[in-house]
């Protein structure tokens, strides 16, 4: 298998998420009123600020770095395609056949999944397949777990920027309310004080929660993959044939082609 990982840009993220943003600003200019209207930097205080606060409370500090730097795998996949880790793996079976299991051990270091990496290890030291297949099952639980962090953490944040753009509003009434004796200002000042709410709403619907979902999706397939390698490399320590071994595999393609159409007709 190539020892390089190849990146794809996910268009339909760089698409979607500004394409958001752009309706909530096309639905302002519909109704007449400027764009700039919805720039309050206070407003954005609160919400954004208060936001990553309680995150910060939530969530260690090193989760939430992670989760910032995990953004960007929204936009640009590293995913190995499902079919090379298969063709690899059949590879790896008819090597094993010819020359034995340690034969796979100059494989290890071409090997651009960590997780292949370990189940080759395994494979070459002789591993009970049995006590293999636990191994790894253990090791890919705990990798969806830390995959699916960033996840919660945004998922959380769409929770909380609701709540603090009413909170928004409701400092910005009090506001208000002190301008009662100019009535001419109450129209303006009140829409003001719900742009608050629009940050809330349109950030946790609009990006959190999409980003999340993401994610989320993105961990599920690397698990899939990676239950792939532990079917496959266990096949390969019990000498079966690679045939077989490819129609025993063929089945996580079926799943994955599924996955891929649920995505487009997203």
């Amino acid at each position: 298998m190539s020892k390089r990982r190849s990146s794809r840009i996910e268009f339909a993220t760089f698409i979607g998420v500004p394409a958001a943003i752009a309706v909530v600003l096309l639905a302002q200019v519909l109704e007449g009123a400027p764009t700039r209207a919805l720039w309050q930097p206070t407003a954005a205080l609160v919400v954004f600020g208060g936001t990553f606060a309680a995150i910060l409370v939530s969530y260690p500090a090193k989760l939430v770095r992670r989760t910032l730097v995990a953004i960007k795998d929204a936009f640009v996949s590293h995913e190995e395609p499902v079919e090379a880790v298969l063709a690899g793996i059949i590879q790896y079976s008819n090597v094993s056949r010819r020359k034995g299991l340690i034969a796979l051990e100059s494989e290890i270091d071409r090997a651009v999944d960590p997780f292949l990496k370990v189940a080759l290890s395994l494979a070459v030291d002789g591993t009970n397949a049995k006590v293999a297949r636990q191994i790894l099952e253990v090791e890919s639980d705990a990798r969806r777990e830390y995959a699916e962090g960033p996840a919660d953490v945004l998922e959380t944040a769409a929770g909380y920027t609701p709540t603090l753009g009413i909170l928004g509003a409701v400092l910005g009434l009090i506001h208000v309310m002190q301008s009662l004796s100019d009535p001419s200002k109450l129209g303006s000042g009140i829409a003001v004080a719900f742009v608050a709410t629009v940050y809330g709403v349109a950030t946790a619907n609009l990006v959190l929660l999409p980003l999340a979902t993401k994610l989320r999706g993105a961990a599920r397939r690397s698990a899939l993959t990676r239950e792939l390698i532990i079917e496959g490399m266990t096949a390969v320590q019990e000498g079966l044939n690679p045939r077989v071994i490819e129609q025993k595999l063929r089945g996580f393609l079926v799943v994955t082609e599924q996955n891929e159409a649920a995505r487009k007709v997203a």
